[in-house]
């Protein structure tokens, strides 16, 4: 990779961007897993970053399908 592209403020702005988005997503998945003793989620949500995509599937899908169970 170039080296200019790396340390250009447009590639930091984007890394803060990232950051920010990510950040959010990846607090309330992991709080949202603890709280429904999901330990295998929970540990893969830490582990992986998917760019908060995982995160929105386990939010949105997975623990939804939980709590209509109970």
């Amino acid at each position: 990779m170039d080296e200019a592209i790396l340390t250009s403020p447009a590639f930091a702005y984007f890394i803060l961007a990232v950051v920010i988005w990510t950040i959010p997503w990846k607090a309330v998945a992991l709080w949202k897993a603890a709280r429904n003793k999901d330990l295998v989620w929970f540990i893969i949500i830490l582990l992986f970053n998917t760019l908060a995509i995982l995160e929105i599937i386990y939010i949105f899908i997975i623990q939804k399908k939980k709590s209509d169970k109970s």
